[in-house]
């Protein structure tokens, strides 16, 4: 116990470093600005004349001796009189002393060398002190910046499912510094696999319900009565339920360590090929916009993307308009519709699982309200966002932006 209360007594803490900084920055600008002063003094002749030696500006060697004042009584003692001993008393009244002020511009110009002298003295001080505020501040934030990007990689870490988390050096800065990364190591890998074993334990209840809800479907079917409209709508229901699990498994997939490899891929041709077949079949889609735009993407995964979001567009706006843009290092991605929009509040929520909006869509639609969220999910495991915004024309807009690999 004395051992441990003696280490972290002695540990290399923040507080002791911001003292040493802050201390030794004082010391440092107080013998340097000393040192400057001195040189600057004895470079210019003037040391013994505005310093008399003890290196403070500003105070002259000797005083000057005030001459009497005439017509005032010298007290007791023998009269001036002429005779050897009268030149001891001092020059006449009116003369000037040897050792008093000089004149008027020697006298100026000794007061300009003290303002010079202490203006170095001044500025010294600031450098060194500025200096070393600059350096501490680096110094005492770099392993806040540390964390910091530690943090915004954990959390693409977990987004895309199979990277491994970041993690901090231990043994590395001071002792508050060193408990943090201990303590973020440790968050980070329950972290993953608090979601991994989430993941595990949905993906395995979603499929084990599959079975049981096909052979429920294929009885209903095979009935006697299979025609009837509530046997009709325990299919609906059933296809439903699984098209609901399908989604689950969507979630979840790639979680295992196994995600899509990264293709290079022409998005237009990919976008042209998906309206042409669609127009084909009598769906009011348009495609505009550049002719080829390669990035670097997970196809499978963009093309569910963008199928969900143009059917969704289909679905609640009548039409789509699919546009793509090569702007600077990202390719965008517009899916346009005449549909009633979202409300602005609500822009966010529709992201969130099983969520639905109610005023925009109709009860017959179906939908399971996992396809916003699938389809974000998808787009941020390719260092890409989805984005939803009313259009002042009326519709919805889905934006999508991919960075040019």
């Amino acid at each position: 116990m004395t051992k441990d209360w003696l280490a972290r007594k002695f540990a290399d803490t923040l507080a002791k470093r911001l003292f040493v900084l802050i201390w030794g920055s004082l010391v440092v600008s107080q013998l340097l600005a000393i040192t400057v002063v001195q040189f600057a003094s004895t470079f210019s002749g003037e040391e013994h004349e505005m310093f008399g030696g003890n290196g403070i500006p500003g105070r002259m060697a000797t005083l000057p001796t005030m001459p009497p004042t005439p017509g005032m009584p010298r007290g007791p003692g023998p009269r001036p009189g002429p005779g050897p001993g009268d030149g001891m008393r001092g020059p006449p009244p009116g003369t000037a002393m040897d050792n008093g002020p000089p004149p008027g511009p020697r006298f100026g110009a000794r007061r300009e060398m003290s303002g010079r002298l202490l203006a170095i003295d001044y500025g010294v001080r600031l450098l060194v002190i500025g200096l070393a505020a600059w350096f501490g501040s680096r110094w005492v934030s770099q392993p806040m910046r540390r964390l910091v990007s530690a943090s915004q990689r954990l959390g693409s870490s977990l987004a895309e499912g199979g990277a491994a988390p970041p993690e901090l050096d231990e043994h590395e800065g001071t002792l508050e510094v060193r408990e943090t990364a201990k303590v973020f190591n440790d968050m980070a890998r329950r972290l993953r696999e608090h979601f991994r074993s989430r993941g595990l334990m949905v993906a395995a209840i979603s499929h084990d319900l599959r079975t049981p809800l096909t052979r429920m479907r294929m009885r209903i079917e095979m009935a006697d009565n299979a025609e009837s409209e509530l046997q009709q709508k325990n299919i609906s229901d059933l296809r439903e339920m699984n098209a609901l699990i399908d989604n689950t498994l969507e979630v979840f997939r790639g979680a295992d360590g196994n995600p899509e490899p990264m293709q290079k891929t022409d998005v237009a041709a990919l976008l042209q090929s998906m309206a042409d077949d669609l127009a084909e079949q009598g769906q009011p889609v348009a495609y505009t916009g550049a002719e080829e735009a390669v990035t670097q993407v997970q196809p499978g995964a963009l093309r569910r993307v963008l199928g969900n979001l143009v059917d969704n567009a289909l679905r609640y706006g009548g039409r789509a308009e699919v546009e793509v843009q090569l702007t600077g290092e990202q390719l965008r991605i517009t899916i346009d519709d005449a549909g009633p929009g979202i409300p602005p509040a609500l822009l966010d929520d529709v992201f969130q699982p099983f969520f639905r909006v109610d005023a925009s869509r109709s009860k017959h639609t179906g939908g399971t309200g996992l396809g916003l969220y699938i389809a974000r999910d998808l787009m941020q495991r390719q260092g890409g966002t989805l984005a939803l915004t009313n259009r002042p024309e009326g519709g919805l807009r889905a934006t999508l932006t991919l960075p040019r690999r």
